[in-house]
């Protein structure tokens, strides 16, 4: 079953433009599968994998007449895992400015070598869609209202990459995740020169994955797994350019208290947090369901701003006596500030924040309402 993906009608708007259209996101999360839908009734196409030595030797070679030759009389190059092809970013430069006629479309898991390939020769040439695991804006093509609410359990333990929803067997699921989490999740970062203790990054994200939704030490971090400051900051910050985690600051503007200085992670999916500590029960069974549930809305909020092109500095508030709010977005020169409750329901947010901001906007965002913040 394909369900509809909101990168379909992206890309569709970014060939309109006419540059090269670059697909980032984790592993297994549909580029493949969304290509190989976009591109069923075009004809002309040239699909090939940047995994492949042939393909390198030709898209690396910095000669017009290769590329030419490459192409042959192909419309559409489309470059799967463009990642591992050296140069990339100047070969597709030279396609873009001399064979204009080609539209290029190509993909990457592993952003930190894409975007220094990409970066500077494709200034003004690229136009970047970033996905994600499935989003409950793509689910609710094929849900109703009653099988959403029915299903929201499964997305806070199982997360939404497209196998893990279309599969139904919950052993199929675990499985699944745990494999993705030992396999796949850390191809990039170990394949990254000087990545070498694939143990530690495992225990990093283990940590992490216990300290969900709370401030985060990097000094801690480093005693607990007897590494250096500078190789957890290392670490942390490949985790975020492979589409692992997602960093989120502190917000201040008025005041001495409030906290700035740290950050907290969230995981891209649900269920490789869950994989990474072993813990898929239900919720009846678990002590960390606010945990789940803030996860699960940051992720799915970051989802609703990329696909609907919502542009927002987000944030988290804390102050050093403990007052705080879970999300807070700045954008068009308003602040609106949201907290995330599974059960209770908070009218109003801390006192000292409407004093010190008073014409922000306010929401407590519940299983009542949840569908309105996200989709």
């Amino acid at each position: 079953m394909y369900i509809q993906q909101v990168g379909l009608k992206l890309l569709q708007e970014a060939l309109s433009l006419k540059k090269v259209v670059i697909l980032y996101g984790p592993r297994r999360v549909g580029k493949t599968t969304l290509l190989n839908h976009f591109m069923k009734d075009k004809k002309k196409v040239l699909f090939v994998t940047g995994e492949d030595v042939f393909v390198q030797e030709f898209l690396s070679s910095s000669s017009i007449d290769k590329l030419k030759q490459f192409i042959a009389d192909n419309e559409w190059l489309i470059i799967d895992e463009a990642q591992f092809i050296p140069h990339i970013g100047a070969n597709l430069k030279l396609i873009h400015d001399h064979l204009p006629h080609v539209r290029v479309i190509a993909t990457g898991s592993s952003s930190f070598e894409l975007a220094n390939s990409l970066g500077e020769p494709l200034t003004g040439r690229k136009y970047t869609i970033k996905m994600y695991p499935l989003s409950q804006i793509e689910l609710n093509s094929i849900e109703t209202p009653d099988k959403t609410q029915s299903s929201l359990e499964s997305r806070l333990l199982y997360g939404s990459f497209p196998e893990v929803i279309t599969n139904d067997n919950l052993s199929f699921k675990q499985q699944y995740l745990q494999e993705l989490v030992s396999s796949y999740l850390f191809k990039d970062i170990l394949a990254f020169e000087g990545i070498k203790k694939s143990k530690k990054v495992i225990d990093l994200l283990t940590l992490l994955a216990f300290q969900l939704g709370k401030e985060v030490s990097v000094s801690e971090l480093a005693a607990q797994l007897s590494l250096s400051k500078n190789t957890i900051e290392k670490y942390l910050d490949l985790l975020e350019k492979v589409f692992v985690l997602i960093n989120i600051r502190g917000f201040s503007r008025n005041l001495r208290s409030e906290v700035t200085k740290t950050s907290r992670y969230y995981f891209y999916d649900n269920g490789v947090r869950n994989a990474l500590i072993n813990n898929f029960n239900p919720l009846n069974r678990r002590d960390d369901i606010g945990l789940l549930w803030e996860n699960y809305l940051v992720i799915e909020r970051l989802k609703k701003q990329d696909y609907e092109h919502i542009f927002s500095k987000n944030y988290f508030w804390r102050t050093y006596d403990q007052k705080e709010l879970d999300w807070i977005e700045e954008r068009e020169g308003n602040i609106f500030a949201f907290e995330f409750k599974w059960k209770d329901f908070e009218k109003n947010p801390p006192k000292l924040w409407q004093e010190t901001y008073p014409q922000s906007q306010y929401a407590c965002i519940n299983r009542e309402n949840y569908l309105n913040f996200i989709v």
